[in-house]
């Protein structure tokens, strides 16, 4: 008898843990949706490397479109700067406490050199705190030398629940 209801504990733990890892997978494929329905990321040719909770790794390809100085052919900070903005957006919305969408609020970008020419970027982000209205990310963009990063943000998004038509 005693060991039967060890049992039946058992299985109900295991099911308890399928069926957060059943939630985190939604989750995390819902984070994944959001960022391939961004036109800007698409146009871009962004691509998540790595997503899991409240952490993302999403990189950029060298492209002549996005080059800010034709002389040397390094890439627009502005392009860096929707790299850093995206991963951490994807970050916070791959984050478990965090609802379905979440907007920018502020992003500091602190640029600490350009990124060598030719090469891709790629930028990592962790949400590390969320409260019930906003959540924190620190974010850093490295390009494939990685010995010192091009660029570090910090970063505060306005979390959002989607609304639903009830109609």
């Amino acid at each position: 008898m005693r060991e039967t209801r060890s049992h039946e504990r058992a299985d109900r733990r295991n099911e308890r843990a399928a069926s957060q890892a059943k939630g985190l997978d939604s989750k995390l494929n819902r984070a994944r949706q959001f960022f391939e329905t961004i036109p800007l990321c698409r146009e871009m040719q962004m691509r998540i490397d790595d997503i899991n909770e409240g952490f993302a790794v999403v990189s950029l390809p060298y492209d002549e479109r996005l080059i800010g100085d034709p002389e040397s052919g390094v890439l627009h900070g502005g392009a860096v700067s929707t790299l850093l903005d995206t991963c951490a957006g994807a970050a916070v919305v791959s984050h478990p406490l965090v609802p379905d969408v979440a907007a920018t609020l502020d992003l500091r970008i602190e640029y600490m050199r350009s990124a060598a020419p030719g090469e891709r970027i790629r930028a990592t982000a962790e949400c590390y705190n969320v409260t019930r209205t906003i959540a924190f990310v620190r974010a850093t963009a490295n390009d494939e030398s990685g010995a010192r990063p091009v660029a570090e943000a910090t970063g505060i998004f306005a979390l959002v629940e989607r609304k639903t038509n009830n109609a």
